[in-house]
């Protein structure tokens, strides 16, 4: 194999029987292993269970004693507990995973899925928002849901409660995803446990997390990027300056989708986060059709270019933040060895760093030592 090939960001191929899938899981399940070191664990080592026999060698050699992978019970499991909830594992370059994370540098390796996995083949609009939105916000995410539905697209969003909440509420006819913070089957918030119920039996509901992880903090950034990568376009409905929406809003300009934004009050802080998008390139958004025109004019995300018109200062950066998690593993190194690896200035470097860290994609670890996240 070329070096070409092992640096490429091609999916790798997927299972194809009952004991890949389960060397798969085990491999994700391993302490220390995260999308980017399992897809850079299976370029280095092959198959899943090559990688598995390798992982606890290489934790010797950074100098982690006494590590083992993830023990087969966990999974037997696991694998139990989503038969009961009736999840279907999609695994990264199969034919029924959703194409348009395929490619992402951070790709989750394994989704669980209850409902109809049709629906990640359809074009699709992502919808976030503040979780203690306004009786206004939540209308105009009911109407655009409505409509863009109407039109053909399903709606992604995060199933929490505010403009989530509505998105999903109003598309359950056309066609809604619910991407899932903690496992597929735990519903969270506890509010949406009918919404939830009836998105599995008419619409989609999708997680990376373990059967039966109930959500904490840093799962909903991690969650964020699948919403994003999922769909064609962000619209941020209502989002505070400081908000997970925003976030998410970043995401999809790393990975090359457009951002719209809803405009609010100027003194109505549950808007100032759309302001501040719109002031910044982001599309103004009042109705369904300003969203349709902002799209390209294709529903293949494979063929879009990596770079939208609106963020014509996002492709240096996803492409700083891509050398970043190539460069790093579970192994801790120190932040002045990754400068040199990467030949940037300390002043690109430390701001990449800080967007991957508020992102959840890596850690600091005691002496100033950086690693992918766990």
């Amino acid at each position: 194999m070329t070096e070409e090939q092992l640096s490429s960001n091609h999916p790798p191929l997927p299972p194809t029987t009952e004991e890949d899938r389960f060397s798969w899981l085990r491999l994700l399940r391993s302490r220390k292993v995260g999308p980017a070191t399992f897809r850079r664990l299976l370029r280095e080592h092959g198959p899943a269970q090559n990688a598995l026999a390798a992982l606890p060698e290489m934790a010797r050699a950074v100098g982690i004693t006494g590590y083992e992978t993830c023990p087969p019970g966990v999974i037997e499991a696991e694998l139990k507990a989503a038969r009961a909830a009736k999840a279907r594992l999609l695994c990264l370059g199969s034919a029924d995973f959703p194409t348009t994370l395929n490619d992402l540098n951070d790709a989750p390796p394994l989704l669980w899925a209850v409902g109809d996995v049709s629906l990640l083949q359809k074009p699709s609009i992502a919808m976030v928002g503040a979780r203690n939105c306004s009786s206004l916000g939540a209308r105009m995410a009911r109407g655009l849901a409505s409509e863009l539905g109407s039109k053909g697209y399903v709606v992604v969003s995060g199933l929490a409660r505010g403009i989530d909440t509505a998105a999903h509420m109003a598309a359950l006819e056309t066609g809604t995803v619910a991407v899932m913070a903690g496992g597929v089957d735990v519903i969270y918030p506890a509010e949406n446990t009918e919404l939830a119920r009836d998105i599995a039996s008419r619409g989609l509901r999708l997680s990376e997390q373990p059967m039966g992880v109930t959500p904490q903090a840093r799962h909903f950034p991690r969650r964020n990027r699948i919403i994003s990568g999922l769909a064609q376009a962000v619209v941020v409905v209502e989002a505070a300056a400081k908000s997970g929406s925003l976030i998410t809003a970043r995401d999809a300009l790393d990975q090359g989708r457009e951002v719209l934004a809803v405009p609010g009050h100027p003194l109505d802080a549950r808007a100032a986060g759309c302001n501040l998008l719109i002031r910044d390139g982001a599309t103004l958004v009042r109705s369904a059709d300003d969203v349709i025109e902002a799209l390209p004019r294709t529903n293949d995300l494979v063929s879009l270019p990596p770079e939208p018109p609106s963020a014509p200062i996002a492709r240096p950066a996803r492409d700083l933040h891509v050398q970043i998690l190539e460069r790093l593993g579970p192994s801790p190194i120190a932040e002045d060895q990754l400068l040199r690896d990467i030949t940037v200035s300390a002043g690109e470097l430390g701001p990449a760093l800080i967007d991957l860290e508020l992102d959840g994609r890596i850690q600091r670890q005691p002496g100033g030592l950086l690693s992918l996240a766990s």
